[in-house]
């Protein structure tokens, strides 16, 4: 009888120990309840910034600018979310308040059956409780809202869509005869190019007609797009007047270094600098008080640049030819030396930021209007640039000047005569202006040539600024005849 007792007693004291565990327990967590509820606050807000945070902005970097985007229409999803979000928290609150229940009957219990608490000192549940419980709801109202959202920006899509699915047809115009097909081919092949993503180009007709037109120029502008962005060109530069200069310090760190070429070319500057000094005095006292506008000129030295092969820089100091070097140094010095503002590459990296090349295989125009008036080339820029400048190596090659050593005659250069005749060669069928071509040779030098190989590039730098860039050096080369 005493053991059975004794077995009694001691399973009272440990289910008694038990029953005061639970809530010193509980009373031990009390502090941390507040971090849990903005816990649950913070993930809230941060769930829904992930899940909704970009989907109402009007615009992203490279977005199409034509359509709306497509995330804004996922609203099924949206609305799945937060309502998983809600059920959640609705199942929270039922944990809790079953552990709020167990905590307040411990309370009770522990108290002696006192069932009044103050004011003051309500249940510790019943607070985290009721901020949960207004989390939810507010989860629920928001629900609600993007829900009302997405319906209301998918009728508005709809309604732009039907108004301007008429409008975004390829037109008959006589003027344009080229768009219906050049229409036809972006639907075919506009993802062949980057570029025209990065134009706004994204499938819909509407894109192919806004690039074609505003973009390019082989279609007529849509009449419900907004033209005074598309017209307004870009205020010209005032014109400031070229002055001489004697001192080349300037020119020689335009010219870089790297390369033993460069160094070959600016060691050569640097020790004639005293005879272009003398040369710079002796024609500014000839030209008098001619005004002379300054021109903005981009001098790439193609035959320099890795893509190239550059086979030139690691023979200078082996043997190797310095013509072209000296050619180009002199060329460098009498630009620098009239007055002129220069800018000099040797990568194609170079070449591309500064003419505005956008991203992509060169299938499209400059994202700028060229900012240089003359460019100075050999064969191998040439080739660089028409293959990165898309439609605008046609539209600017007026105002390439190509350094051609030994010249290159018409019948060559002729894209049609050259074709008819056999004559299409690796450094000719550029269909340029006979006089873009700079040589060695004063015209009329070389026997049996008369006049059909125009000035060397020192003489003819000479006399550029008085050769106006007009329609002799833009126009198409006429038909010649056969010999």
């Amino acid at each position: 009888m005493h053991s059975f007792v004794k077995h009694l007693c001691s399973r009272y004291v440990v289910e008694r120990q038990g029953t005061m565990a639970l809530p010193a327990l509980l009373t031990r967590l009390l502090p941390l309840r507040r971090l849990f509820v903005l816990g649950i606050g913070f993930f809230t807000l941060c769930f829904l910034m992930t899940s909704l945070g970009g989907q109402f902005s009007a615009r992203r970097l490279g977005d199409s600018p034509f359509t709306i985007r497509t995330e804004v229409m996922g609203g099924p999803e949206s609305r799945g979310v937060l309502r998983k979000m809600s059920d959640l928290l609705e199942l929270m609150v039922k944990r809790m308040d079953a552990l709020a229940r167990l905590e307040n009957s411990s309370e009770l219990h522990r108290a002696g059956g006192d069932l009044h608490f103050p004011a003051d000192r309500m249940p510790p549940g019943a607070g985290l409780m009721e901020r949960i419980q207004a989390i939810a709801q507010n989860v629920s109202d928001i629900a609600v809202k993007v829900d009302q959202i997405l319906r209301h920006g998918l009728l508005l899509h709809s309604k732009v869509s039907e108004g301007r699915r008429d409008q975004c047809e390829a037109p008959s115009d006589p003027k344009f005869p080229d768009c219906s097909g050049k229409v036809e081919w972006m639907r075919a092949r506009w993802t062949s190019d980057p570029c025209y993503a990065f134009f706004g180009v994204d499938g819909t007709e509407c894109s192919f007609l806004i690039y074609l037109s505003e973009v390019e120029w082989f279609c007529p502008p849509l009449p419900w797009r907004n033209q005074t962005a598309a017209q307004r060109a870009p205020k010209p530069l005032p014109k400031v007047q070229a002055v001489f200069r004697s001192n080349l310090s300037h020119l020689l760190d335009l010219m870089g270094g790297g390369k033993e070429s460069l160094i070959f070319m600016k060691k050569r500057t640097k020790r004639l600098m005293a005879q272009w000094a003398l040369a710079a005095r002796r024609l500014a006292q000839k030209l008098g008080a001619t005004q002379r506008d300054q021109k903005q000129i981009l001098v790439h030295i193609g035959f320099l640049t890795e893509e190239s092969g550059d086979v030139f820089s690691p023979r200078v100091l082996k043997g190797g030819p310095l013509g072209e070097m000296v050619q180009w140094a002199d060329i460098l010095t009498a630009l620098y030396v009239l007055g002129h503002g220069l800018r000099v590459t040797v990568s194609l990296k170079e070449l591309q930021s500064n003419l505005g090349v956008p991203p992509g295989r060169g299938s499209c125009p400059l994202t700028m209007p060229l900012p240089f008036d003359l460019i100075y080339t050999d064969y191998h820029g040439l080739q660089q640039m028409k293959q990165h400048m898309g439609l605008s190596f046609k539209k600017y090659r007026c105002r390439i000047r190509v350094i051609d050593t030994f010249g290159t005659e018409p019948a060559y250069n002729h894209e049609e005569y050259a074709t008819l005749h056999g004559y299409r060669t690796n450094w000719g069928y550029w269909n340029l202006n006979p006089k873009q071509f700079m040589t060695m040779f004063r015209e009329g030098e070389v026997p049996g040539h008369p006049k059909q190989i125009h000035g060397d590039p020192w003489h003819r730098v000479l006399r550029e600024p008085a050769t106006p860039r007009g329609a002799s050096l833009c126009e198409e080369p006429r038909p010649l005849t056969a010999a």
